[in-house]
């Protein structure tokens, strides 16, 4: 038996297991939908949740979600059950008292990148000194410009930070209101092909992987429904893998950008970890939060190493065969 088939198979317990419990009152699924994590839209797009749910008379309420600050400003808020984020995002969420739970992923990403215009001379951290930066607070893109600054001896407060979202932050870089911009893809890849930007800055190990997140009182309540959401997620990345062309074409579709610009994307992120391989993302997101602390904006008497093991729940990791 394949890896793939054998995951499969153990979600498809994890599902009938759950599907023995106790019926929820729940009668809605909010869940986000985001261009940073393509599975989503394959979800939302070939209405995945839809089927999963329909004989349960559940309904599937999709929440946009620009940032990983908004989602997670949705899941504190209560308006969204199930988000998408980067894991140190999450993290970094989770020590400010957002009561969440990373129970699955979505992506390993090289989503985020220190970027610039064609015409400047920035060409490493070392030349933000003093500079206008835009960039999305509480986001991968935050966190990765902030240990790309510690690397050079660099904070915060050696720059002039410009608080934009992700999309926003793009224009402000091409329009010349700023020096140079934290990037997210896809938009990152649109600001490369179409307006000649530059990835002045690149450190793969540095982004932290694409989570999904569960607000913890809904997790105690419906942990039949998150299992059966991560089951759907998994067939979604299955999907993906063997139909690169169409996931291609559904994510132009989308989000209206070129395919140039999808293809960059796509080429950036690794979707061969399943859905539930939460436990893998442990210590890319300890790594983020301890150097996060190093530079002061976790202040020193914080546990990280317990925020982050608290962040974590594998109950729906699939038993190793």
């Amino acid at each position: 038996m394949t890896l793939s088939r054998r995951l499969l198979t153990a979600l498809a317990g994890s599902f009938l297991l759950a599907s023995a419990l106790p019926a929820s009152a729940q009668s809605e699924i909010r869940i986000d939908w985001a261009t940073y994590n393509p599975l989503s839209l394959v979800l939302k797009e070939r209405k995945l949740l839809e089927k999963e749910f329909e004989a349960d008379k559940i309904s599937v309420r999709w929440v946009f979600s620009a940032g990983s600050n908004k989602a997670l400003e949705f899941l504190n808020a209560g308006s969204l059950d199930i988000g998408s984020t980067a894991g140190a995002a999450a993290l970094i969420a989770k020590l400010n008292g957002n009561p969440v739970k990373a129970v699955g992923v979505f992506s390993q990403p090289e989503w985020t990148a220190l970027v610039t215009r064609g015409d400047t001379t920035i060409n490493s951290p070392a030349d933000l000194k003093g500079k206008a930066i835009a960039v999305t607070r509480g986001t991968d893109p935050h966190i990765f410009l902030v240990r790309a600054l510690d690397s050079v001896g660099l904070t915060e407060k050696d720059v002039k930070l410009v608080l934009l979202q992700h999309a926003d932050g793009k224009t402000a870089l091409v329009r010349k209101n700023v020096d140079a911009w934290a990037g997210l893809d896809p938009i990152m890849g649109q600001a490369e092909v179409e307006d000649g930007a530059r990835l002045f800055y690149r450190k793969a190990e540095n982004n932290t992987w694409g989570v999904l997140n569960v607000r913890e009182q809904y997790l105690q309540q419906n942990p039949q429904i998150v299992a059966r959401v991560l089951k759907v997620y998994e067939e979604a990345r299955q999907w993906a893998l063997k139909n690169p062309d169409e996931l291609k074409k559904l994510l132009v579709s989308e989000t209206k950008l070129p395919e140039a610009v999808i293809a960059k994307q796509l080429e950036r992120t690794n979707l061969t970890h399943a859905s539930t391989a939460i436990a893998s993302t442990a210590d890319t997101i300890l790594a983020a939060g301890l150097a996060l602390q190093k530079a002061g904006v976790i202040e020193a008497n914080v546990d990280v190493k317990a925020g982050a093991a608290n962040l974590i729940d594998t109950r729906f990791a699939a038993a190793p065969k």
